[in-house]
């Protein structure tokens, strides 16, 4: 089966587990990261018609896999041991984007590192240019992935979860095409950075928030803003002060993602 045809539960299963697998070492692949509960949705990926596609440069990492319909292409995200990832992370300042606008200078600098690699990928694995094309990523992985559906266009779509701000509302535009989804777990401290004050960094895409019992639904600002307040006040119950972090954990985001439903009527569009 196609991703696009599969029901919506079942592509964000795979699509997290894609962009949670991605974590791992090549020759890891097949060993199950914490909160997966089944890797049979990526296996076809991983022999057919080519190996996945590993791409690492000076510190910036991502994964091109695919099989007889589809491409997914998984942009790594934020290892706290990494140090430059730290510093990307870190490297705040706005810069030019090649396809205008400004966007975040250190994760410009990691899409760069890896976007060459990505499509010497693309044209192995999509030589006659007849797959349908997905881009994921966690944390700064998402961040990347932002900017490499920018320049690929995907035809299938780009769903990120626990991204930071990427850039302004001119780079933005730039995704206006693209069926974008970003997913937030409750209160994922990343994805307030960086500021949105000096109306230099926003966020675009659909908005697929995840509350604090694991569910997403349609609702408003102020409902999701209540429910933060309920996910911070039960964080403090079971004496958890750091409720920001552990939202961000892409296990979280994979797991939850099992409580969608099939037809994606409870989804904002």
């Amino acid at each position: 089966m196609s991703v696009k045809d599969m029901s919506y539960r079942e592509r964000g299963i795979l699509i997290s587990l894609v962009a949670h697998q991605c974590y791992c070492e090549p020759d890891k692949l097949l060993e199950a990261r914490p909160g997966i509960r089944s890797l049979d949705p990526i296996k076809k990926f991983l022999n057919k018609p080519l190996p996945p596609t590993y791409i690492d440069v000076d510190g910036a990492q991502a994964y091109v896999l695919s099989d007889k319909t589809d491409v997914i292409v998984a942009c790594r995200g934020t290892e706290p041991t990494a140090i430059n990832d730290i510093l990307a992370d870190l490297k705040m300042f706005p810069v030019k984007h090649h396809l205008g606008g400004r966007v975040h200078r250190g994760f410009y600098a990691e899409y760069d590192k890896v976007i060459p690699g990505i499509k010497d990928a693309l044209a192995k694995h999509n030589k006659k240019g007849d797959k349908t094309v997905w881009v994921t990523g966690h944390s700064l992985g998402g961040a990347m992935a932002v900017l490499v559906a920018a320049e690929l266009q995907p035809n299938g779509g780009l769903h990120t979860f626990g991204q930071p701000r990427v850039g302004g509302r001119t780079f933005l535009k730039s995704l206006k095409n693209i069926s974008y989804y970003r997913y937030r777990n409750n209160n994922d401290a990343v994805t307030i950075v960086p500021p949105s004050f000096g109306f230099v960094f926003k966020h675009g895409g659909v908005l697929r928030y995840i509350n604090t019992a694991g569910n997403i639904n349609k609702s408003t600002y102020w409902e999701q803003f209540a429910d933060k307040l309920n996910g911070h006040w039960q964080a403090l119950k079971s004496f958890n002060l750091i409720d920001g972090f552990a939202d961000h954990s892409m296990g979280l985001y994979h797991d939850h993602l099992y409580n969608m439903d099939d037809n994606g009527k409870q989804l904002p569009k």
